[in-house]
């Protein structure tokens, strides 16, 4: 099956799933943007480095490690053997280190992060202490000198600060350096195409323009990303009603002979 719509696809949207969507987007976005900045600029891969608490909803495809602790031996105290508590096992979650990538466009060649692209997942948003994290770390990038470009395909958990007032499924965050106090959010919902945004860079150079969605259907292609993606079942978070009535129209092929065009 082709890409069945014309933006985001929600059926990507699975946390399960998404670390791959993830890792895809931003290497097909450097691979794209790599030769269009240089030699100007060089795009690089920074990481954030989160120690996984195995919150109440966990990525188990990501992070399953447990470990099991066993309280036996002899007792301290002196206690008859018929009264003495049986021990008790208990899964523990064992904190992971993990890094999750983004991009950062730098001026050759002394380096300067001119620009910071951040693709965001389930672990920065949903409520918690990664999510807490992301945000001290998304401070520092707004109080800094550097333009800040944030995507967000996410439908779950609690938008961004300074972007929740805006009724939609989807944004994309933009603030350039030069204009500190005000920023740009591209707004949309799930049956509209994802928007073209400009690369922000520095006065006077031209600034390619990003085509999310044309890079999304690249990545579903080349991914094969249609072998496990069932959409006999709803998505995760479930579609509003209409939108699921759309989505179903999307994914129903045309009729067998209906090619278009006339007889000749």
């Amino acid at each position: 099956m082709a890409y069945p719509f014309p933006g985001m696809n929600p059926w990507l949207e699975n946390q399960r799933l998404w670390s791959d969507v993830h890792i895809s987007l931003i290497s097909i976005l450097r691979e794209t943007l790599a030769p269009l900045l240089e030699p100007r600029y060089f795009v690089g891969v920074g990481t954030h480095t989160y120690v996984s608490t195995i919150p109440s909803e966990p990525i188990r495809s990501r992070y399953p490690d447990v470990s099991i602790l066993h309280r036996g031996g002899p007792a301290v105290a002196t206690v008859p053997r018929a009264v003495a508590p049986a021990p008790v096992v208990v899964d523990l979650p064992l904190p992971e280190p993990y890094e999750e990538p983004y991009l950062e466009v730098r001026l050759v060649p002394n380096s300067e992060v001119v620009t910071v692209i951040e693709l965001l997942s389930h672990t920065n948003k949903r409520a918690g202490d990664e999510r807490k994290s992301y945000l001290q770390k998304r401070k520092e990038f707004l109080n800094s000198d550097v333009h800040l470009v944030e995507i967000d395909l996410l439908r779950a958990w609690q938008p961004m600060p300074y972007t929740e007032h805006l009724a939609a499924d989807y944004r994309i965050f933009l603030r350039r350096r030069e204009q500190p106090l005000r920023a740009l959010i591209y707004a949309f919902f799930v049956q509209q195409a994802i928007p073209l945004f400009p690369l922000p860079l520095l006065p006077d150079d031209q600034e390619p323009l990003i085509d999310l969605g044309a890079l999304l259907q690249n990545v579903y292609d080349r991914a094969r990303y249609k072998l496990v993606l069932d959409y006999n079942k709803p998505p995760e978070p479930r579609l509003r009603p209409e939108d699921a009535e759309w989505a179903a129209r999307c994914l129903t092929p045309p009729p067998a002979g209906d090619q278009g065009g006339g007889e000749s």
